[in-house]
Parts: C-alpha cells; sequence; structure tokens
C-alpha cells in the first residue's frame, strides 16, 4: 500500500465540493468533519438526477423498473463497502432514527426482567433509545463507565458487567467527542462469551468517514450510519441489521413481508448517493494499492485514510516545522491524552482559562472553521466527569492536508498567547 502522497491529495480533493470555499463565508479552512464530511461532487450530481425523477419503485413501468435496479445495485454495494455477507441493508429518516428503531425492536422482544447494556461513552442517539425502551418493556439498563483519562471503553470493562441474562447491547464505534475509536469485535465478543443470544446493536455514525468498517468480522446484529458524515448528504441514513433482527416482529405495516423493515416510498437517490461513496473508497484504494478484488480495494482505501489522518493528528498534537504542536502550547489540554492509538482523525481540547466558543470564534476569524462541544445532552456524559464546561473539537478527515494543520496551529499559538483573549 502507497500513502496519500500530496498529488493524490491534490486529485482527492478535487472530487468533493466546498474544500476550500464555505459559500457563506468565503475562504476558509474544514476542520468541522466529525459535524458533517464535506460532499462528493458525484453525490450532489446524483441527488439532483434522482431528484427530478416523478417515479416511484414497485410500478409495472420502466422508470420504476430503473429504479428499483439502483436501489438492489446500492444495497450489494453497501454489502461490499461494510463487508456484510448476510442481512439486509435500508435507510431510514436519520442514523439517530435508526439507532431508536433497531433498538426498540431488540428491547420490546426481550424477556422480561433481562438487562440492556451500554457505555457512558456512548451519544445519545443510543443512550437515550436503550434507556428509554429498557423502561418500557421492564428492562434493567446496566451502564458500563467509560474510561475518562483514555476517552474510551474496553472489552474488559465490558466483560466486567455483562450477565447472562444481558440480551441487548449497544456500543459506540467512535466518540464524536473524544475522537478514540473502541475495539467492536472484542466487545462483542467479550459479550458474547457470557451472554450468546444477546442482541448487539452499534452506533457507527462517527466511525464511517475513516473507512474499515467490516461487519462480517464483529459478531453483532445491528449498524447504523449517517451519510451526511460518510460523504452524502443529510435526510437519509443507513442501518444493517442481522438476519434474526429483522425477521423479530417491529413496526412494519399489516400484511407486508415479514423481514420489510422500510416505510413508504424511500428516495432512490438517497441509495444512488452510496453507491457514488462506495465508487469513491473503490477509486481512492486503487491508487494506493494493486489490489484486483473490489473489497481489497476497499480496505486499502480505509488503510491509506487512516494513515493519513494519524499523521495530520500527529501533527496537530506534536508540531510540524517550526510549529509546536497542541501538547507543547502553555494551557492546553488534550482530552483523551496526546498520545493514545484509539484516535480517528479528532483532537477535543481546552486552554485554560479561555472559554471554548471564544477560541472557536478567534479560529473562525481566521477563516478556521472547528466546534464548541458543550456540557448539554449531547456531550456532558464526557466533560460532566473531567470537570469542563466545554471543549474545542477539531476534526480532520483524509482530504485536509498538513498545510491546513500549520495554519491551525499557527493560529492557536497567537490565540495562546494573547493575554487579551
Amino acid at each position: 500500500m502507497t500513502d496519500i502522497t500530496p498529488a493524490l491529495l491534490d486529485r482527492i480533493r478535487s472530487r468533493f465540493a466546498h474544500v476550500e470555499e464555505c459559500p457563506f463565508q468565503g475562504p476558509r479552512i474544514f476542520f468541522e468533519n466529525a459535524g458533517g464530511a464535506l460532499t462528493l461532487k458525484s453525490v450532489v450530481e446524483t441527488s439532483a438526477r434522482f431528484a427530478a425523477i416523478p417515479d416511484n419503485q414497485g410500478r409495472d413501468n420502466p422508470a420504476s423498473r430503473a429504479l428499483v435496479g439502483v436501489i438492489d445495485r446500492a444495497k450489494a454495494d453497501m454489502a461490499v463497502l461494510m463487508n456484510a455477507s448476510s442481512g439486509q441493508f435500508f435507510v431510514g429518516e436519520s442514523g439517530t432514527e435508526l439507532l431508536f428503531r433497531m433498538i426498540r425492536t431488540a428491547c420490546i422482544n426481550a424477556p422480561k426482567g433481562a438487562r440492556v447494556l451500554g457505555s457512558s461513552l456512548e451519544h445519545p442517539a443510543s443512550r437515550s433509545a436503550a434507556r428509554r425502551w429498557a423502561a418500557i418493556a421492564g428492562l434493567d439498563y446496566v451502564n458500563v463507565p467509560h474510561d475518562d483519562a483514555s476517552g474510551t471503553v474496553t472489552a474488559e470493562a465490558y466483560a466486567a458487567q455483562v450477565t447472562p441474562d444481558v440480551a441487548v447491547a449497544t456500543i459506540l464505534h467512535t466518540s464524536p467527542v473524544t475522537g478514540m475509536g473502541v475495539d467492536v469485535a472484542a466487545v462483542a465478543a467479550a459479550i458474547r462469551a457470557v451472554a450468546p443470544g444477546c442482541l448487539i446493536i452499534v452506533d457507527g455514525i462517527q466511525h464511517a468517514a475513516h473507512g474499515r468498517i467490516d461487519i462480517d468480522s464483529y459478531g453483532i446484529d445491528g449498524y447504523a450510519i449517517s451519510p451526511y458524515k460518510m460523504f452524502s448528504r443529510h435526510g437519509y441514513g443507513v442501518a444493517w441489521i442481522s438476519d434474526r433482527l429483522s425477521l423479530l416482529p417491529h413496526d412494519m405495516l399489516i400484511g407486508a413481508p415479514a423481514g420489510g423493515w422500510e416505510f413508504g416510498t424511500r428516495d432512490t437517490g438517497a441509495y444512488a448517493t452510496m453507491s457514488d461513496i462506495v465508487a469513491y473508497f473503490d477509486w481512492l484504494g486503487g491508487e494506493v494499492s494493486e489490489a484486483t478484488d473490489r473489497r481489497r480495494r476497499i480496505e486499502a482505501a480505509g488503510a491509506a485514510i487512516h494513515a493519513h489522518e494519524r499523521r495530520l493528528t500527529e501533527a496537530m498534537i506534536h508540531g510540524t516545522g517550526n510549529l509546536r504542536g497542541l501538547a507543547e502550547l502553555d494551557g492546553v489540554v488534550i482530552i483523551g491524552g496526546a498520545d493514545n492509538p484509539a484516535r480517528e482523525g479528532l483532537v477535543s481540547f481546552v486552554l485554560r482559562g479561555r472559554p471554548s466558543p471564544e477560541v472557536v470564534a478567534r479560529l473562525n476569524e481566521q477563516g478556521i472553521r472547528t466546534h464548541t462541544r458543550k456540557a448539554d445532552h449531547y456531550s456532558r456524559n464526557i466533560l460532566d466527569p473531567l470537570g469542563l464546561p466545554d471543549c474545542i473539537r477539531v476534526s480532520l478527515c483524509h482530504y485536509n492536508s498538513e498545510a491546513e494543520v500549520a495554519r491551525f496551529l499557527a493560529a492557536m499559538a497567537e490565540i495562546a498567547s494573547d493575554p487579551q483573549a
């Protein structure tokens, strides 16, 4: 495998919309990828093309049959992208809505008095659903504490809490606050060692843009993503469910096929944009490897993405050229620690004595887009134990460059040294 070279990076950036300019602000560096990644130009074109088509699926006409073919191809493409040899893919309102639906179904089909297991690391998309439906279904919710110092949760932490009566478990693949990944396969194995029949549902929303999804290796029953965080657009989510979760009693139309999970007529264009994403990963894998198999190229793309983002976060934390990294700036505290192998393209930090919104505003004035995470219903599970009211989140993706990191570090050096700030 080869690295993402400067020449390849230029070609990568050419495939995305608004890489260097915001249509409302003008020139800017985009370090807010965890809030929503840049959109592939092919996705923009595909969305516009399908938005103009009036026909629906399931009719006896050429247009309808063509739309069904687009959906079928997209589902097959997603199976290759995420390495899912069984189960089914379907789309819904959002990744959050799909997590709620999968977790609801798992809970209401669990035996009375069973347990639901989840972690304090999780985004409220899964935590809220698990707590709500556990209570409604008469199940006990068990919380697995995450490690505040490392910003992640381990298989050992789950193993300490799992019991044979755990019927449902949730796992966060990557935290949108700390930026740390979780070893999903190891956690799922720890759960199944004690509760082999447990239904395991994973929030993959933050992880998806960083590649390397491998459902067959996880031993799980549900996986959700939000495509706008994976180079597509807003307006839909994608879920994969195992065959056994698929066939459980669930919300559906009376008389509909037992395995059907979609409500109403879905947007064919949404499915089509997933094929665009798969085509992009396939192209990138061909640029960084000599693999002839499509899945192997996608794996190579994921490895190259991880390596490039690792270099960028290392430069951000430890410096590049003659610029000091965040770890060397007075007053900066990096959430999860400076040297953390679980990090996936994201650095959250605080500048002691400075409100995070002020730092974010100063960076924005210099054309550097970052984000404030506050100790609200989205992030207090991470920030409250650290005694922090907020933090600055800088989220990278593989189309970002070391030159952009250097501009950020120069701006941060100025902010950190400004006594008037």
